[in-house]
């Protein structure tokens, strides 16, 4: 199938976007994170609302809440200082993520025209994250840093190195366009952090974990500081399909312990496992809790915590 075609059947399977406003922030708070000094510190992290990506990922539901068009100049500085204003302790973060479901460098999502006013207002944080695809990673982007005149870190979706499932997640990339972007990045003193998918499509539970922990590899070999894995969720449709046609199955709480654990074990940067709604991928609520704070705390030390024991274990 061509990429067109793959599009318009993704759309297709969709449900409706969420009603958002381009004169806020679809959601924002303050989470700590483990810094690259190995401290704990606070990060701001923004959801800016702008219009939708061109780039329709196979497994994405960030559509959700961006618009259809391009947000107007002066919008995402408005929605910076919104945020800032109903809650004030974004402010004294450490570190401030401008995720915009999308590409930062996307001048049809971030006008070029608001960098100015953004770099005004995250300056003062000692790094400023932002999304984008390796695509769009030019010189555009030292345009930003030096606007900023603080530390620039971009964040890499990499998916997974697997040489028959990446182009099938539809996101128009190759794992050399990934090291492309991430060595000129790096070569410009801009930092780099990715995110790694925890059994995408198309693999096993085995699979999904040996080619996340290959994944992680790769992007630390190209020079990625940070690696984020996600595990794969259902929820835009698209997913739902595949899991119906048995081409997917999302990950257990066990395959995030060993990604994880091997990721840490490798001492070669930061590796996270994403968290949000880790409910979903447990099985067994007696120690859904316990192992979910594990991880948590592993986030947050990069230290791998002694194991949770439960019955679960011995009935498995």
């Amino acid at each position: 199938m061509t990429p067109l075609s793959v599009d318009a059947q993704i759309v297709q399977l969709r449900g409706s976007k969420n009603h958002v406003s381009h004169h806020k922030p679809y959601a924002f708070l303050t989470e700590p994170e483990c810094a690259p000094n190995g401290k704990v510190e606070d990060v701001a992290t923004l959801f800016l609302t702008n219009r939708e990506c061109p780039f329709r990922c196979l497994m994405c539901d960030l559509w959700k809440n961006t618009t259809d068009e391009r947000v107007p100049v002066g919008s995402i500085p408005e929605q910076i200082d919104f945020a800032f204003e109903q809650m004030p302790t974004l402010r004294s973060a450490k570190h401030i993520k401008l995720y915009n479901s999308g590409n930062f460098f996307d001048a049809q999502a971030i006008p070029p025209d608001d960098w100015k006013a953004i770099a005004d207002r995250a300056s003062h944080f000692d790094s400023v994250i932002v999304e984008n695809h390796p695509k769009l990673c030019s010189d555009k982007c030292l345009e930003f840093r030096d606007l900023l005149g603080t530390q620039l870190e971009v964040a890499i979706g990499l998916e997974t190195i697997h040489p028959d499932v990446l182009p099938k997640l539809n996101k128009q990339m190759t794992a050399d366009d990934f090291q492309r972007a991430v060595g000129f990045l790096v070569q410009n003193e801009i930092r780099v952090r990715t995110f790694i998918l925890l059994r995408p499509p198309f693999l096993t539970e085995a699979e999904g974990i040996d080619w996340a922990l290959k994944s992680v590899e790769f992007a630390f070999d190209c020079g990625v500081s940070c690696s984020a894995v996600i595990p794969t969720r259902a929820g835009n449709g698209m997913m739902e399909q595949l899991a119906v046609d048995g081409h997917f199955e999302p990950p257990t709480i066990a395959s995030m312990e060993s990604v994880l654990e091997a990721g840490i074990a490798m001492n070669r940067g930061r590796v996270f496992v994403d968290l949000w709604d880790a409910e979903q991928f447990c099985d067994c609520s007696n120690c859904a809790g316990q192992r979910i704070e594990r991880l948590n705390q592993m986030n947050l030390t990069q230290q791998v915590h002694p194991s949770v024991s439960c019955i679960c274990q011995a009935n498995a």
